[in-house]
């Protein structure tokens, strides 16, 4: 703001004493004033953008730790390239409110606060004139908000569906290739793209027509300046170094003026981007873990009345009653959808169930805080989650154990010699451990579970992807790691559990016989008729 007065001051000075030299301390002090402007443009855009660095890194944090902690009821109906949008491209978004947002916009109301004042100081009449435009543009910024805040919602809702479309089929590119589906996937692809396209166009067009308008409109002010300027300057009642100064000045408000209406789209955007998010925030999907209870576990487990529902009403599991002793195998069967899994799902809290009772060493399972459940209870699923990582630490996952104890371990489950890698424990199995076949996974799994030493263990169709060869290891194993512990073994294989202590058979959502192996075969039940039909010799 000081360089206008500068060059104003210093073109009187030199037009009244009609010497050239004397502008040297105004020349000089330009140069100073422009040394200080950069040094404090530099602290601006540092800290400016340090406070949206830091915004972003907290944001991004307490977001994903609240995630860690939903229900995974929310996973099943939430696509993961759309919480991947949130915690990344969203909350870039909100960044740019604090580095190109609130501080700048301040900044600029402040700037025009000053120029304006400045302004009125050289000339009341000259200023008003030039400000007549004004009402004009403001009315035009409102137009031009209310516009592209509707770009952007729908910029943000197609760059949402390309991160969903390409998570899903990157993961699932198997499945393309299998069925020749390249060229139509391909084309869906395109549609996506296009529509994502078009949705910045439609916001790049808000654009295109509104600077123009500014420019317009900052010309229309230079006109009024010059063509009333020009009179008040032959009437002796302005100088020329005033009206230098004013249209300089002109130049100094339209520029904040015009950089507001992108800073207000900066606003916008971030506020969109931020609705987006603070959902997420908002969102009541977390388990509930007001228990206090934390000790080790005998593993008795009861089922007292217990039913749930994935969905409202639509009940999986109907009135489960079921003793479960410590030490004890128990194996559910049953057809494809009997509920099975979802025995695993609500004992280890997965989900919440909506009715009964579930104790483990007859306290409810509610009343212990969720660590302590889920420390103790280690599930070794059909289909092996592995990360990213080495064997050892996706091992590793629950506790500390050195890779001696890991070799231990798996000595002992009879599994050592099959799992063999180069470079050892430090193999990096790639993403879901796609470096390895099904059995190997498997069997990561039963070392995980091992090492872990929970007091319940649960094996869901452990053994239903696997070769001969791998199926006879994993069996070996199971009756190491069941040895002494409650466990629940889940199998479509009646082979795989005819030692169990009790073995359950659910229909429906509900359990409709439950004995020993020779128990069941000696009624003519559905076991029976399970049994039987895997049993049957061929003709």
């Amino acid at each position: 703001m000081v360089r206008p007065f500068l060059i104003k001051n210093g073109l009187n000075n030199a037009f009244e004493d009609n010497d050239a030299s004397v502008l040297v301390p105004y020349f000089l002090g330009m140069l100073g004033v422009l040394m200080i402007e950069t040094v404090l443009q530099y602290y601006q855009t540092y800290l400016s953008n340090l406070v949206a660095q830091s915004v972003t890194l907290d944001l991004r944090e307490k977001l994903y730790r609240k995630v860690l902690k939903f229900r995974l009821k929310f996973f099943d109906k939430t696509p993961v390239g759309s919480f991947v949008t949130r915690l990344i491209s969203d909350i870039d978004g909100i960044a740019q409110i604090f580095s190109n947002g609130i501080l700048t916009i301040l900044g600029d109301i402040v700037k025009l606060i000053v120029v304006i004042s400045a302004m009125m100081f050289i000339s009341v009449e000259l200023t008003l004139m030039v400000l007549i435009p004004i009402p004009v543009l403001l009315i035009g910024t409102r137009i031009f908000q209310k516009t592209i805040k509707k770009a952007f919602t729908e910029v943000r809702n197609q760059a949402n569906k390309i991160n969903v479309f390409t998570q899903e089929h990157i993961t699932g590119m198997s499945i393309i290739q299998l069925f020749n589906r390249e060229k139509r996937e391909y084309e869906k692809f395109k549609q996506i793209n296009k529509e994502h396209q078009d949705a910045h166009i439609r916001s790049v067009w808000a654009y295109a027509v509104f600077f123009p308008f500014v420019e317009l409109l900052s010309a229309t002010s230079m006109a009024l300046l010059l063509w009333y300027g020009a009179g008040e300057v032959l009437s002796a009642q302005l100088t020329i170094p005033a009206l230098i100064a004013m249209i300089l000045f002109i130049n100094m408000l339209y520029r904040p003026i015009r950089m507001l209406a992108d800073r207000f789209n900066v606003l916008q955007m971030g506020i969109v981007n931020a609705e987006r998010v603070f959902t997420m925030f908002e969102r009541d999907e977390l388990l509930n873990d007001t228990g206090t209870l934390d000790r080790k576990l005998e593993g008795n487990i009861s089922f007292d009345k217990v039913s749930f529902a994935y969905v409202e009403d639509n009940y999986v599991l109907k009135e489960i009653d079921l003793e479960v002793k410590s030490g004890e195998t128990v194996a559910f069967v049953g057809a494809t959808g009997a509920g099975k899994s979802s025995i695993v799902n609500i004992l280890s809290r997965f989900y919440e169930f909506q009715e009964g009772t579930i104790s483990l060493d007859n306290q409810d399972i509610r009343k212990y805080t969720l660590d302590a459940v889920r420390s103790q209870i280690s599930v070794v699923l059909q289909e092996v989650f592995l990360f990213s990582d080495s064997i050892y630490n996706n091992i590793t996952l629950s506790n500390k154990a050195t890779e001696e104890q890991i070799i231990e371990a798996s000595k002992i489950a009879g599994i050592d010699k099959f799992i063999f890698f180069p470079g050892g424990y430090d193999y990096n199995v790639k993403e879901r451990g796609v470096m390895l076949s099904s059995g190997q996974r498997q069997l990561i799994a039963f070392i995980r579970a091992y090492v872990a030493n929970p007091s319940v263990l649960v094996l869901d169709e452990a053994t239903s992807s696997v070769d001969t060869e791998s199926e006879e290891l994993i069996q070996s194993a199971i009756e190491k790691l069941t040895k002494g512990r409650t466990s629940i073994i889940i199998a479509h294989r009646l082979s795989t559990i005819q030692q169990a202590d009790k073995i359950v058979v659910l229909e429906k959502g509900r359990i409709i016989e439950h004995g020993s192996h020779k128990e069941l075969l000696s009624h003519d039940g559905q076991y029976k008729k399970l049994f039987e039909l895997q049993f049957q010799e061929s003709p």
